[in-house]
């Protein structure tokens, strides 16, 4: 699923058409949900479809099995994606462990720019590097970076003016 999710992101996502509806999710929430929520809803479909052809249908294991796989699939990314990296869930968790954190540093990396190209990091359970995804942002010319906001970057904005 990693694969495919990659793909789909990469090229679906940050695609002319897909952009459409993931754009929203490289501005600021404004809500409880944005549009590219209904990717959820999207790739639900398959999954159910499977499930329901697999059991009630007759097409057997495989089909159960392909269709609970993108479904656990599903719930992996809500957990990480939404809950633990954008925190649309509060839940206290610090990630600690070297690989947890370079999961979150990649997506966040992904999100320092604005537009659907130049991009980085498009996996959500594997991530190259943190400093290798640095350096291909350093080196993009498509990449327009997102600028700081917040006190910090407001204070530093200040002492250049």
């Amino acid at each position: 699923m990693e694969g495919f999710a990659y793909v789909v992101h990469r090229w679906v996502m940050h695609g002319r058409l897909g952009w459409v509806l993931h754009e929203s999710h490289h501005r600021p929430r404004t809500g409880m949900f944005e549009l590219n929520d209904l990717y959820g809803v999207i790739f639900a479909l398959p999954s159910i479809a499977l499930i329901w052809m697999g059991v009630q249908e007759g097409w057997g294991w495989p089909a159960t099995a392909i269709g609970a796989g993108i479904a656990g699939y599903g719930a992996i990314y809500f957990g990480f994606h939404d809950v633990i990296v954008h925190r649309r869930l509060e839940t206290g968790y610090v990630p600690r462990s070297s690989y947890m954190k370079r999961i979150v540093q990649a997506h966040r990396l992904h999100h320092v720019v604005e537009s659907r190209d130049g991009c980085v990091s498009f996996g959500f359970v594997w991530a190259p590097p943190v400093e290798a995804l640095k350096r291909e942002l350093a080196a993009s010319e498509a990449a327009r970076l997102r600028r700081p906001r917040g006190p910090a970057a407001d204070a530093s904005t200040a002492l250049r003016g």
